[in-house]
């Protein structure tokens, strides 16, 4: 599943490849808001971690993966 991740005051978002739920990455950042001081945590299919200070989220876009469609077809 594809996550992507604004940042205040950045140009570029955090895009992440992720073996969690969206279930689980949407859980984890409402937990991340309300905390105070919160840290959104979230890792990536290769096990790196993603460390974000919950008060520097611009917005979190959780995407599951989509199959690609391969050779020609009809609309």
């Amino acid at each position: 599943m594809e996550v992507k991740i604004g940042v205040q005051f950045a140009t570029r978002e955090l895009v992440l490849e992720s073996g969690q739920t969206p279930e689980q990455v949407a859980k984890a950042v409402a937990e991340a808001l309300k905390a105070d001081l919160g840290i959104l945590t979230l890792e990536d299919d290769k096990g790196r971690r993603i460390l974000v200070p919950a008060d520097k989220l611009a917005y979190v876009e959780i995407a599951e993966n989509e199959t690609r469609r391969v050779g020609f077809g009809t609309i």
